[in-house]
C-alpha cells in the first residue's frame, strides 16, 4: 500500500508531503496506481522547482518521495506554492476514491509555522 501524508502550518497550508510504499496493484511497470501517484508527485515537484526562486528539499529513493517547502516563502510564492499542491492533494483524494485498497491519504501533522 501506498501511505501520503501530508503535514501543515497553523494555516492549513500544506508544508511538506511524504509518499511511502508500493500499491502493488498490478506488475512492476504496468500498475496504474503507481503511475497515477508518482505523476501526481513529481509533476508538483516539477512545479515548485519551476515557479519557487527557493529551492525546496526532495528526496527520491526506491518506493519513497519526500518534499519540504522553504519556510520564508514569499506571499506571492506561498500562494502559487498552495495552489499546486492542493491540485495534488484534490488528484491524489480522486485516486484514493477509485482505488482506496492500493493506498491511503493523511493530512495534518506539524502546525507550526
Amino acid at each position: 500500500m501506498i501511505i501520503i501524508e501530508f503535514e501543515e502550518n497553523n494555516k492549513n497550508q500544506i508544508t511538506s508531503f511524504r509518499i511511502k510504499g508500493h500499491a502493488n496493484y498490478g506488475p512492476y511497470g504496468q500498475d496504474i496506481v503507481c503511475a497515477a501517484v508518482s505523476v501526481l508527485a513529481q509533476t508538483a515537484v516539477i512545479g515548485l522547482e519551476n515557479y519557487l526562486s527557493q529551492p525546496v528539499e526532495v528526496d527520491i529513493e526506491d518506493g519513497l518521495l519526500e518534499c519540504r517547502l522553504p519556510t520564508n516563502l514569499l506571499p506571492a510564492e506561498r500562494e502559487k506554492a498552495d495552489v499546486i499542491l492542493e491540485t495534488m492533494y484534490l488528484g491524489l483524494i480522486s485516486t484514493m476514491e477509485a482505488y482506496g485498497d492500493y493506498l491511503q491519504v493523511k493530512r495534518g501533522g506539524e502546525k507550526n509555522d
